[in-house]
């Protein structure tokens, strides 16, 4: 973790947080199962912070079998209720079987496009999108184009796939840089 550089104001000054701005957010993401645990954080995360899931991830990790999407497309209730009995990750039934839903699907994309990936990647024409952002209030919560993407996606059966989860996974995964004009991650790449 560098100090006295400019940050996201977002970022704060918490040694996770700052190693997830500075590693991981906004960084492209192309590999299937990677995308998948985003996005499956990302709506997990629905009414609550990142960091909260953050805190959480490797429990989700070990909870959700690594987020091995054919292993948990095979859950069934025996599993929801051990999930729902785990302490260390975000007990709520709609999101666990969202999880769980989500993943059938993904399998589904994968065997029609041949990658998650691709799918995902496609609506920004495979290439991140550079906002040039003065300040983080500057972000909107979402845009046209996560509005196509989460209208896509729900049209496939996924759930908690809202615009404001995807545009915030589309930034997560380097799908389009909001990193502010003045963040050290935007300067360094």
């Amino acid at each position: 973790m560098q100090e006295n550089v400019t940050r996201c104001s977002w970022a704060g000054t918490d040694p996770l947080y700052v190693a997830y701005h500075d590693e991981e957010w906004g960084k492209p993401l192309y590999d299937d199962q990677k995308l998948f645990e985003l996005l499956m954080l990302e709506g997990m995360q629905a009414g609550l912070s990142w960091f909260t899931i953050l805190k959480k991830r490797e429990n989700f990790r070990e909870a959700f079998d690594r987020f091995d999407p054919r292993v948990i497309a095979e859950y069934g209730p025996d599993k929801v209720e051990e999930l729902m009995q785990n302490p260390g990750i975000i007990r709520n039934r709609l999101k666990i079987q969202a999880v769980i839903t989500n993943a059938r699907v993904y399998l589904g994309i994968v065997e029609e496009r041949g990658s998650f990936a691709d799918y995902l990647w496609s609506f920004v024409d495979g290439k991140p999108i550079d906002n040039h952002r003065e300040r983080t209030s500057d972000v909107p919560a979402s845009t046209p184009l996560s509005d196509a993407m989460s209208k896509a996606l729900k049209k496939k059966g996924m759930k908690f796939v809202g615009s404001t989860i995807i545009y915030a996974f589309m930034q997560s995964s380097g799908m389009v840089n909001d990193h502010t004009v003045d963040c050290i991650c935007r300067k360094i790449g």
